[in-house]
C-alpha cells in the first residue's frame, strides 16, 4: 500500500492517552497529540533555560559551557538559579520532554494497532537518565552527584567517576554493558549487511528472500535465528545494553564505595585456591 493511502487508514480518531479529541491532530506529516505539544514545551523552555545558564558562564565556546549541579552542601534542596537552580530545572524539563516523547510513541502505536515495543525501548533509554540525574543523586543525598550539562564538563565528570573509582572496567555491570553494546553493534551489522546484500542486488539479478538469508547463516555458522527471530534479539542486547548501564554507575557509589579491582577478591577467597 502506497504511504500516501496508508495516511488516510491511520489518521483516524482515537488511541489518544490524555485530551481525546481535543488534542487528536496533525502538523503536516506529524501526529502532535497532548504528548506533542508537552514535548514542544518542555523542549523549548530547557533549551531557553541552557541559553540562559550559558549567558550567566565566562565564555560562549560551546566545547566550554556548563551548567552544573547544585553544590554537594545544598543536598536535595532547591539551589539558586545561579548555583544549580537553573540545572534542576533543565533536568525536569528534560525528564518532561523525554516522557512525553515516549507517551506520543505509545498513542501513535495505539493508532496503528501495534504493540508497544518502541516507546518500551525508547523508555530504557529514559530509565538511564533518570538513573543518572534522578536516582543515583537521591540514594547518594545530594543533586550534586548529578553530571553537569557541558561537552566537556560531562568528559570530565565521567573520567572522575571512573577514576574515583579506581579502574571502573572492573565493575562487573559494566563489563555487561559493554558486552551488550558491542554485541548490539555486531548483531545491527550482521543483520542490515545481509538485508543490503539480499534486497539491494547487481542491476539485472532478482531481488533475494528470506530464504536466501536464512541459508546464508546456516551454512555460515549452522543455524538461523530467523526474520522475526533476529528482532527480537536485537531488542533484547540493545535494552540490555542500556539497562546494565544504569545499573553498573547506581551501584557505585549507593552499594559500592571502594575500587572496583577490590570487589573481585571473593574470587581469589574461593576454597578452590586454597
Amino acid at each position: 500500500m502506497a504511504l500516501l493511502n496508508y495516511e488516510k487508514k491511520y489518521r483516524v480518531r482515537g488511541g489518544t492517552l490524555i485530551g481525546g479529541d481535543l488534542f487528536d491532530f496533525w502538523v503536516g506529516p506529524f501526529y502532535v497529540g497532548f504528548f506533542g505539544v508537552t514535548t514542544i514545551f518542555f523542549s523549548a523552555l530547557g533549551t531557553a533555560l541552557i541559553l540562559w545558564g550559558a549567558a550567566l558562564g565566562p565564555t560562549w565556546n560551546i566545547w566550554k559551557i556548563n551548567i552544573a549541579p547544585p553544590d554537594l552542601k545544598y543536598g536535595l534542596a532547591l539551589a539558586p538559579l545561579a548555583e544549580g537552580g537553573l540545572w534542576q530545572i533543565i533536568t525536569i524539563c528534560a525528564l518532561g520532554a523525554f516522557v512525553s516523547w515516549m507517551l506520543r510513541q505509545v498513542e501513535i502505536s495505539r493508532k496503528l494497532g501495534m504493540g508497544l515495543h518502541i516507546p518500551v525501548a525508547y523508555g530504557m533509554a529514559v530509565f538511564a537518565y533518570f538513573t543518572l540525574v534522578v536516582i543515583r543523586p537521591v540514594l547518594l543525598g545530594a543533586w550534586g552527584h548529578g553530571f553537569p550539562y557541558g561537552i566537556f564538563s560531562h568528559l570530565d565528570w565521567v573520567s572522575n567517576v571512573g577514576y574515583q573509582y579506581l579502574h571502573f572496567h572492573y565493575n562487573p555491570a559494566h563489563m555487561l554493558a559493554i558486552t551488550f553494546f558491542f554485541t548490539t553493534t555486531l548483531a545491527l551489522s550482521l543483520h542490515g549487511s545481509l538485508i543490503l546484500s539480499g534486497a539491494n542486488p547487481k542491476k539485472g539479478e532478482v531481488v533475494k528472500g528470506a530464504e536466501h538469508e536464512n541459508t546464508m547463516f546456516r551454512d555460515t555458522i549452522g543455524y538461523s535465528i530467523g526474520t522475526l527471530g533476529i528482532h527480537r534479539l536485537g531488542l533484547f542486547l540493545a535494552l540490555s545494553a542500556g539497562f546494565w548501564s544504569a545499573v553498573c554507575i547506581v551501584i557505585s557509589g549507593p552499594f559500592w564505595t571502594r575500587g572496583w579491582p577490590e570487589w573481585w577478591n571473593w574470587w581469589l577467597d574461593l576454597p578452590i585456591w586454597r
